[in-house]
């Protein structure tokens, strides 16, 4: 309404020099705006912008002086950088208000970014506009539209003498924006306010420098709680796609000297007995199946990584980091402070995060970008700070692209942080399976990692002798397929800025894991063996960000493996990547090996990815990489090359997936993980998945149909698969899915599946049907029952299973049992499999915890445990406490020893 009085009676007002009741009455003066391109084709571009504001704003009856009236008015490109310097600018010439900007030609696109600098409350907020260059009259409406709606809408004018500057160059109303630093969001709040919104919902939001220490103690009790009002107005993403929340949570972001501080207060309609309280033991998924809060911190403000923190209502946590919105890595734990509490009406969070535990931009005024999201587990209910499309739904607080900006944050300027993590071992080892068995054979050892905070955002690790004891066994698992499985990376040393290595979509997934496509870089390949330890006498990595690239060079040497022939190894990677557009990246990588496994010399891999993201959902991936191995003849030009291009539309209705990849039969990258080679892959998918408005117990439906071809390079089909889906997502979270399909593979070589059965070459046709419930986990037994029954190579197979399942016990003891049974009928022979798997884990507290993992599989027959007991004495220090054990089922009468180890270790975390 106010604007449209403006617009109303803003000439005649402005043509008698008088100012219309309602609007600022200060003056203003547009200084212009500034060419980036410093294309002298364009420069009209600005001044016509100019021009344009400033006969707009008259006409919507503010006092605008003329930019060319007096003597010394600046030029756009000569206004002083500082906010205290245009400040008093602006009070030199006799106005409340100076305008300026900057513009850039992006091809067909206009990237324009407005300062106002407001003399009276000695503030400036930037406001960045983007739009087709066609639509320019169009774009210079929305600026003249936003200015007019600041000016009218600011406070009374009271023009003190400029105040002082703090000791970080801190104007009176807040720090402000880094020199030349445009937000992607709407102007900050102005104080006391935290958050401003736009229209569409995206948010700025402030923090608040602590005048008192805050104690981390989950009670929220300490006065700055009752003076600064909390971020709210959470958006649903689930199960009403834009609705206000139904929970309110309330977000607060303080910060001293040495942290930061997240506090969350959750108000809850329900009593703690109806709360979903699952787990309390630190990096286990099933905190996510609690009540719980998730926020991300973008510290470099690229609006693509971030630092991934998740708090339940028990103290269970989570952390992470994100890199490209896509890649997850929770095995990174970084040293921060936690504590939880309860009132009535709700719970509440309080987390310290130590600036010394991140990585962010050079200088002391820091832009950041937050999410937040609040998960009502007992609903079913989850909620954004900003509005997330319901087809990221729960992935949306790794969208940080979407996140909302965070300013008026100081962190320390000092660039050097040295940690040094000692470690010392005892142990005591039995090994069977070795060249030279040893029995009960004592041992200890001793070690140093090191990090070096080369600078702010660059990153160096050090180990040398590097021990892990402290990884836990791997979960087995039952492989009927003729290819190698994948199993995540654990430790410590490969975790921090893992993601970065990721090429070209291979191993790309939220969660890991392998597939099709090659991972070029796969960091199991060093120090290990056949799922023994290889000596790693030492190893460097560098990592982080120089601008928009970011920098991942690492090297490793190991010792002789006991159980091959391997020699000593020097492995080499680097890793490029630059950011381009909003969301998109291009790159480079190359990894090597001294010793190649297949003929004497050195194995290399190099290559080149691009990822594009568009949009919210849209995204396209491709990559094109080569490799050169001793020994390895070629019989054709690009049998050692691979390449790959990969469209994804992943709406909430709607989904589209279309590959093509190549992978050459000389193709061997040594230093990673390939699943295949010689063959060449099509793949389509489609998904619909509709939201039934009218059967209240059913959420979402999905339909969905996919079909896969592969091929050898000589054009002979190889796989080809077609599959049909049905899931119902129920709102109690349960799952149904049913799965139908038709599959051909053609075996060039007979293939060993089982003890005394092989199946011959040739090509098979079978078809299968698959069945399976997932109970929500409020239930006491939650998980994944699942039945299939179909043809296989010539015979039949029956499959039953369960999967991440949890029994609630208490939420300090769990029990999660694991199933997968297989009965084979072919013609060559009948066999079973059989996976048993009991993990039972009893949390003393997040940070101490004794878990027993049991598991027998028969496909391998074994019988395996490991016990381990972890505790985090103080933050990053640990003490580690673990029994291993593995026995041969084939045996008769008790199954007999293959390997035992009882290890003690120490390591303490010290901070410069």
């Amino acid at each position: 309404m106010l604007l449209l009085a403006l617009a109303a009676g803003g000439r005649s007002a402005a043509a008698q020099g008088v100012e219309p009741a309602g609007a600022a009455p200060e003056a203003a003066v547009v200084l212009g705006f500034e060419n980036l391109g410093r294309e002298a084709a364009l420069d009209w571009i600005g001044a016509g912008i100019a021009a344009t504001v400033r006969a707009d704003l008259v006409e919507r009856g503010f006092v605008v002086r003329d930019p060319d009236a007096g003597a010394g008015m600046p030029s756009a490109g000569s206004l002083p950088i500082d906010q205290l310097g245009r400040v008093a600018l602006a009070r030199e010439l006799g106005v409340r208000w100076l305008v300026s900007g900057v513009y850039e030609d992006a091809g067909a696109e206009l990237r324009l970014s407005v300062r106002l600098t407001d003399a009276a409350a000695g503030s400036s907020v930037v406001i960045r506009f983007d739009g087709a260059l066609r639509a320019l009259f169009d774009l210079q409406d929305e600026v003249v539209l936003e200015l007019a709606r600041r000016m009218s809408a600011a406070a009374p004018p009271d023009l003190p003498a400029p105040a002082p500057a703090a000791r970080s160059g801190r104007a009176a109303a807040g720090l402000g924006l880094p020199p030349a630093f445009a937000i992607d969001g709407p102007p900050p709040p102005v104080a006391p306010a935290v958050i401003n919104r736009d229209a569409s919902g995206r948010a700025t939001v402030r923090a608040v420098r602590l005048t008192s220490p805050l104690s981390t103690d989950g009670r929220l009790a300490e006065a700055v709680y009752d003076t600064v009002p909390p971020m709210s107005g959470f958006i649903q993403v689930e199960p009403v796609e834009g609705a206000p929340a139904t929970e309110e949570t309330d977000v607060w972001v303080f910060y001293d000297d040495d942290q930061i501080h997240i506090s969350v207060r959750c108000w809850d309609s329900q009593p703690p007995s109806e709360w979903v309280l699952n787990e309390m033991r630190r990096d286990n998924n099933s905190v996510f199946d609690s009540e719980n809060i998730a926020f991300l911190l973008d510290t470099f403000y690229d609006r693509r990584n971030g630092i991934f923190f998740l708090i339940n209502a028990i103290g269970g946590r989570i952390d992470a980091q994100v890199t490209n919105e896509r890649n997850y890595n929770p095995d990174w734990n970084p040293v921060w402070d936690l504590a939880t509490g309860q009132f009535d009406g709700g719970w509440t969070i309080e987390a310290s995060v130590p600036f010394k535990s991140l990585r962010y931009r050079p200088g002391r005024t820091q832009v950041w970008g937050i999410q937040v999201r609040r998960f009502v587990r007992w609903k079913n209910e989850y909620s954004y700070l900003t509005p997330i499309p319901a087809g990221v739904g729960l992935l949306g607080t790794f969208q940080s692209s979407l996140a909302a900006t965070l300013v008026d944050l100081e962190a320390p300027e000092s660039t050097r942080t040295l940690e040094l993590k000692p470690y010392a071992t005892a142990d005591l080892v039995t090994d069977r399976t070795v060249k030279d068995p040893i029995v009960n054979s004592p041992g200890g050892d001793a070690g140093l990692d090191v990090k070096l905070g080369v600078t702010r955002n660059l990153t160096a690790d050090l180990t040398v002798n590097t021990d892990f004891a402290q990884v836990e066994a791997d979960e087995q698992q039952v492989n009927l397929t003729r290819f190698s499985l994948f199993f995540p990376e654990k430790r410590e040393f490969f975790l921090e800025n893992q993601g970065l290595f990721a090429f070209g979509g291979g191993g790309s997934d939220v969660f890991g894991g392998g597939g099709n496509t090659p991972i070029l870089f796969y960091s199991r390949e060093i120090g290990l063996d056949q799922g023994h330890e290889v000596p790693l006498d030492a190893g460097a990595r560098l990592t982080g960000r120089v601008g928009r690239f970011s920098i991942g060079a690492m090297g490793a040497r190991t010792g002789e493996s006991p159980v091959s022939d391997l020699p000593d190894t020097t492995f080499s990677v680097l890793r490029l990547r630059r950011d381009i557009l909003r969301r998109s990246s291009i790159g480079v990588i190359y990894t090597g090996r001294s010793a190649s496994k297949v003929g004497p010399g050195r194995n290399e891999v190099f290559g080149a990815d691009g990822t594009f993201s568009f949009y919210d959902n849209l995204s396209i991936n491709t990559y094109w990489a080569r490799s050169r191995t001793p020994g390895l003849e070629p019989r054709r030009r690009d049998d050692e090359m691979s390449y790959r291009a990969k469209l994804d539309y992943a709406g909430d209705r709607y989904g589209v997936q279309a590959e093509r990849l190549v992978v050459g039969g000389d193709f061997n990258p040594e230093v990673g993980f390939l699943l295949r080679d010689d063959f060449e892959r099509s793949f389509g998918l489609f998904r619909f998945s509709p939201r039934p408005a009218g059967i209240a117990a059913i959420r979402k439906l999905t339909w969905q149909g996919q079909f896969d071809y592969i091929t050898t390079r000589d054009d002979v089909l190889e796989t080809r698969q077609a599959q049909g889906r049905f899931q119902i997502e129920f709102e109690s979270s349960d799952q149904f899915d049913a799965t139908f399909t038709r599959s051909y593979e053609l075996l060039d070589e007979p293939f060993p599946i089982a003890p005394g059965v092989t199946i011959p070459i040739g090509g098979y046709s079978f078809q299968d049907a698959e069945v399976a419930f997932a109970f929500g986990p409020q239930r006491m037994l939650g998980g994944r029952v699942s039945a299939q029954h179909g043809s296989f190579y010539g015979g039949e197979k029956t499959s039953v299973g369960i999967g991440r399942a949890r029994l609630k016990v208490t939420p300090r003891l769990s029990v999660e049992p694991g199933m997968s049974f297989n009965w084979i009928k072919l013609p060559e022979g009948s066999f079973s499999t059989e996976l048993v798997t009991t993990r039972t884990t009893y949390t003393v507290t997040p940070r101490m915890f004794v878990g027993a993992l049991v598991q027998y599989n028969s496909s391998n027959n074994s019988l395996g445990a490991n016990i381990r007991l972890r505790w985090e004495y103080q933050p990053g220090s640990e003490l580690f406490v673990v029994y291993n054990e593995q026995r041969d089922t084939l045996t008769p009468r008790y199954p007999e020893l293959q390997n035992r180890s009882f290890v003690i270790k120490i390591n303490r975390l010290l901070r410069f």
